[in-house]
């Protein structure tokens, strides 16, 4: 068993000394909802036409009738059930992401997403399955609705209602999420901002550069084959590109190819173009913050070994996803070849898969992504779990504002958490999306973590309107999805 202390994890928990513990804010209590002292109670008793001779000899089951009058019953948690659930579709988030939101016959409601680029068809299949239900029963709703799920985007409709149903049980008890993960362990949440590509090396450094000038304290970059494999002399196999990109689906494109499959191989002379991006990066934004690396191509584990040896001098946090998820064998033959941590896991449906790889030492660390991982709870399983081996937890994340804080409560609550990614960096209308919180929501690479009830959050209407896919409404109604004929049981 590898243990915490690996020399790989050098300066990942290091926090700069800048980043100052903030006190949490206390819960506001609606003046409704507040108990009044005696005096007042008697005085209003008074007013109400309550003689206070008449109300000392009521029966108990009068007085608090009486005193209960004027408080606010609209989230009475035992009587709670979901009456809807509705979609507004956002793009350039910068992805396609799909808001839900489920209403209840209380009038509170609460707020998910599906992951993006994910079809929102993936939740609205779910309606018919929660209607009628206590939101505030989320385990057992998740356990109804999981085997709809599966790795990747298709797990984005269960893991959606299950932070929706999150927002709304905070909501009916008036406490934020984290809270009920059992409370946190920070107050802020350290974020790493990943970095589009550019085939210059300098162009790539001063992006690194100017995410690192705007406070950001954990950086990633993606940087792989693609970039060196029109370069004479580079690349083993450059047929295997001719066809499609790293994302595309067609069956026989070059992204739709597993990594064992392709048949590429780097040359020596492309592994030192390769490194020659890292080592750019490297002098622009020296070496006092972690750097990650992402996106590498589609080749077999012995070239991730060669590649993960050369970059070795430059000390990187981590490589990511050198090879699919399900490898387990091939992730822990490169894992145990090279110095520098291997993480994997943001494709990955439940906490069983990420147990098989952390039972095998495969990995040195995890990366789940919440909006694919089974949600706030399961996340929060699955990194208690890797913290009791011995392994870190970084989080996946690329959406809006809904999910982000999703992942911010749950990073609060999980002891082994490193860093949170940020994929929105560049979106100027991103934080605008919400409302009815602290702004900025990210300040210095920091997110701090907020006490409203829920998620801690609110949607900002006009600005969601302005963003939805074209040809889609906000929040339109979904009522084709109310009832679907089915048995759902696994069993017989």
């Amino acid at each position: 068993m590898k243990p915490i202390d690996n020399p790989k994890f050098s300066n990942l928990f290091n926090l700069p000394t800048s980043a100052k513990k903030e006190e949490p804010q206390k819960l506001i209590v609606p003046p409704e909802t507040a108990i009044p002292d005696r005096r007042s109670f008697l005085q209003k008793a008074a007013l109400g036409g309550l003689g206070l001779g008449a109300f000392m000899s009521m029966p108990i089951e009068d007085t608090l009738a009486h005193s209960m009058q004027n408080v606010n019953r609209n989230s009475n948690p035992s009587d709670l059930r979901i009456t809807d659930l509705r979609i507004a579709e956002v793009v350039g988030a910068p992805m396609r992401c799909p808001i839900i939101r489920i209403d209840t016959n209380q009038g509170i409601y609460g707020l998910g997403e599906v992951r993006d680029g994910a079809s929102a068809r993936y939740a609205l299949v779910l309606k018919s399955r929660i209607l009628g239900e206590n939101p505030c029963q989320i385990e057992r709703l998740f356990k109804k609705i999981k085997l709809f799920g599966n790795h990747a985007r298709q797990a984005g409709g269960v893991c959606g209602i299950e932070m929706a149903l999150w927002d709304l049980a905070g909501k009916a008890y008036n406490v934020p999420i984290y809270q009920m993960l059992g409370g946190k362990y920070r107050d802020s949440i350290r974020l790493y901002s990943d970095t589009t590509k550019s085939n210059d090396p300098a162009v790539f450094a001063d992006r690194m550069k100017a995410r690192k000038d705007k406070g950001y304290t954990f950086l990633k970059m993606d940087f792989g084959v693609e970039m060196v494999k029109d370069n004479k002399g580079s690349v083993v196999n450059t047929k295997a590109f001719g066809k499609g990109k790293e994302w595309d689906s067609e069956y026989g494109s070059y992204g739709r190819t597993g990594h064992p499959f392709t048949g590429v191989q780097i040359t020596d002379k492309g592994i030192a173009e390769m490194v020659e991006f890292v080592a750019a990066v490297r002098d622009k934004i020296g070496y006092e913050i972690p750097l990650a690396a992402d996106h590498f191509g589609h080749f077999d584990y012995k070239e991730c070994i060669r590649l993960g040896e050369a970059l070795e001098p430059y000390r990187l946090a981590w490589l990511e996803d050198m090879v699919p998820w399900f490898y387990t064998e091939k992730w822990k033959q490169i894992t145990d070849a090279i110095k520098t941590p291997t993480l994997t896991g943001e494709d990955i449906f439940l906490k069983e898969e990420f147990i098989k790889l952390i039972d095998a030492r495969a990995i040195d660390m995890i990366q789940p992504d919440l909006a694919s991982s089974g949600g706030i709870l399961e996340t929060k399983k699955i990194g208690d779990y890797a913290e009791e081996q011995g392994i870190p937890m970084a989080m996946h994340f690329a959406g809006t504002p809904v999910s982000f804080m999703a992942n911010i409560h749950c990073a609060a609550a999980t002891e082994n958490f490193i860093s949170l990614e940020h994929h929105s960096v560049d979106i100027p209308w991103w934080e605008d999306m919400v409302k009815d919180i602290p702004k900025p929501l990210v300040i210095d690479g920091f997110a701090k973590v907020p006490d409203g009830p829920g998620l801690g959050i609110t949607l900002n209407e006009e600005v969601i309107k302005q963003h939805l896919q074209e040809g889609t409404e906000y929040f339109a109604p979904t009522e084709d999805w109310n009832t679907d004929r089915s048995n759902d049981r696994w069993w017989s």
